[in-house]
């Protein structure tokens, strides 16, 4: 049995940038200690070094972004995102949790035929940010065909989003929250990004009680143009499912990270 040991780990990957980021992941955690990192849970810390420790290394940018919209080393390579899954689970779900939920985020991006988002979202990922991914909502939960989130068209080829999303990790920070709403017009489907920078924009609570940000946000006549449409009817309906289909796996690498730090 392959158990995770950070004093005689053996990278799954043989390029050197990605062999790197690991170690370096790796690093980070160990230099950092137990003591602190029990201290910035018990003390709900916001996870900031870690996220300028990524953006440093290109962590996010390297394994999240597709070869097409990269260069050298980045890619979408699922045996490499499984390996970070592990390792930063190991040293603590919270860690594990803000890259997840950027998985999931980005899922809608990759998979929209809209080329001006992901170049942003690629540029993003070179910055060092995080994504969020609005789909479940507090009275449903992720129950899409009951989603209120709505899309109203306007004079001009302007829409304005009204609703709540609940449960939305990283919906604090995240400058492209990949959300799911309906049109009001044709009743079609609709994926748009919409950030937490922006007016109208209300992140109203982290919705639990640790050191990640769970949030609950509330868009209020929301302005989103046409070129901030991820896609429409079918296919954000079956972004929904590919999404949670490529990101919850994630699940059950991160549980094998949290269980072999038992035997460390």
């Amino acid at each position: 049995m392959f158990l995770l040991n950070p004093k005689a780990y053996e990278p799954p990957c043989v390029e050197p940038k990605s062999v790197g980021i690991l170690r370096k992941t790796i690093d980070f955690f160990e230099e950092k200690g137990k003591v602190r990192l029990k201290e910035d849970d018990r003390n709900r810390t916001w996870y900031a070094d870690f996220l300028d420790m990524q953006q440093r290394e290109e962590a996010f940018a390297t394994f999240l972004t597709p070869q097409a919209h990269g260069e050298g080393e980045t890619r979408w390579d699922t045996w490499r995102i499984c390996a970070y899954n592990e390792l930063l689970a190991f040293y603590g779900l919270h860690y594990w949790y803000t890259w997840q939920v950027s998985i999931l985020g980005l899922g809608p991006i990759w998979m929209s035929p809209n080329e001006a988002l992901k170049q942003q979202a690629a540029q993003q990922l070179r910055d060092g940010e995080v994504f969020a991914f609005g789909l479940s909502e507090r009275a449903h939960g992720a129950d899409i065909y009951s989603t209120e989130m709505s899309l109203t068209p306007q004079p001009g080829g302007l829409y304005l989003a009204n609703g709540s999303k609940y449960y939305i990790g990283n919906g604090n920070k995240a400058k492209m929250v990949s959300t799911f709403g309906k049109r009001t017009d044709s009743g079609e489907w609709v994926f748009f990004v919409a950030n937490y920078e922006r007016p109208r924009y209300e992140c109203v609570q982290n919705v639990v009680n640790s050191q990640s940000y769970v949030s609950e946000f509330t868009l209020s006549d929301y302005p989103v143009t046409e070129a901030e449409i991820l896609s429409v009817g079918q296919a954000a309906w079956d972004s929904v499912f590919n999404t949670v289909n490529i990101g919850k796996f994630n699940l059950g690498w991160a549980s094998i990270g949290i269980c072999t730090h038992a035997f460390y």
